[in-house]
């Protein structure tokens, strides 16, 4: 059975933002609990790599018999180029993880819901109008004000809250970095048209053979301290599953589909259940409070990523047309 692009578009848009709540308020549980976000990072990529690492060695076995080994790097660990590879792993598989862990240990998850999801649109519209030279349009650009203004409603907070030596904003710092990664790598995506699996293996393959030696080294040197010896198994595999499995295998190769099916800057504005639904989340499961300043951020983040959906779905081109190649040719001008 063949699916249309729209249909596998829409698929991985309700995959992503799935795996995305989710991935909010578990690594927000796990940060009150045993492993550091250095640990949390590492059974990410050991659980990505154990999946995705083979099917890289196979991709590239494969272009060697055709005579396309050039297009592989990392000793065939990764089916793309080594630039392409370091530009994309750095970004998307590196820095975002490490940053993103780092904040769940001084923020709340009600904040990474508004800040992560919330700043995306924002870094991935200015991001494509300097890389791809799309236009933000005059809707996008209100669209984009009401998300500054409700990232601002949080983090402002959060950061006069500091003179009292508040630790919170720490957090919302490290959160928007993360998301400015995320966008850099999804305008990566966008501009070389790569392949959502490929360019998932490319950056586990990048932050495997980077940061796991790293890792490794400075733990043993006494320099970096790991929990993970006295964390039990069971938090252990479920990290590695869950982290690894589900926040990088899956959601990596849906996250990418949506960039190849609606563009970047629509495909981040279709996350706009994200905020909502994880803070909803948080209060249910981690009982975090919801305060004024809290709810009026999210509340303009939501309206911003709605207005914004709305804008970019009446200049989006009329027709999506299909390559020989199977994959997608949609015009810039979204």
């Amino acid at each position: 059975m063949r699916f249309s692009p729209r249909t596998i578009g829409i698929a991985a848009a309700v995959v992503t933002v799935v795996i995305w709540t989710s991935f909010i308020v578990i690594a927000r549980a796990s940060a009150a609990r045993t492993l550091t976000p250095f640990d949390l990072a590492l059974a990410r990529i050991v659980g990505a790599s154990c999946v995705l690492l083979p099917w890289g060695l196979w991709l590239g076995m494969r272009a060697r018999r055709r005579g396309e080994a050039a297009r592989s790097s990392l000793l065939g660990l990764s089916p793309l180029p080594l630039r392409l590879t370091v530009q994309a792993g750095l970004f998307g598989g590196l820095l975002y993880a490490m940053l993103a862990y780092a904040g769940f240990f001084y923020a709340p998850a009600a904040h990474a819901s508004v800040l992560m999801p919330g700043s995306l649109p924002l870094w991935t519209a200015l991001l494509a109008a300097l890389i791809l030279h799309d236009r933000i349009t005059p809707a996008r650009a209100a669209a984009l004000a009401l998300i500054v203004a409700g990232d601002l409603m949080v983090g402002g907070a959060s950061l006069l809250k500091a003179f009292d030596g508040g630790d919170v904003w720490k957090g919302d710092l490290l959160f928007m970095t993360a998301a400015f990664c995320w966008s850099v790598y999804g305008v990566l995506a966008r501009r070389h048209g790569l392949d959502a699996v490929r360019a998932t293996i490319a950056i586990t393959a990048f932050a495997f053979v980077t940061y796991v030696p790293v890792y490794t080294a400075l733990v043993l040197a006494g320099v970096a301290h790991s929990r993970l010896p006295a964390a039990p198994w069971g938090e252990i595999i479920f990290q590695v599953l869950f982290q690894g499995v589900g926040s990088v295998v899956i959601s990596g190769i849906t996250f990418t589909q949506m960039i190849r099916s609606f563009g970047p800057v629509r495909s981040t504005m279709i996350t706009a259940l994200v905020p909502g639904l994880s803070a909803l989340a948080a209060v249910i499961f981690l009982g975090e409070p919801l305060g004024p300043f809290l709810l009026a951020g999210l509340a303009l983040v939501t309206l911003g990523i709605l207005f914004g959906v709305r804008a970019a779905s009446l200049g989006a081109p009329k027709k999506i047309a299909i390559t020989d190649d199977s994959t997608l040719d949609i015009s810039r001008k979204q």
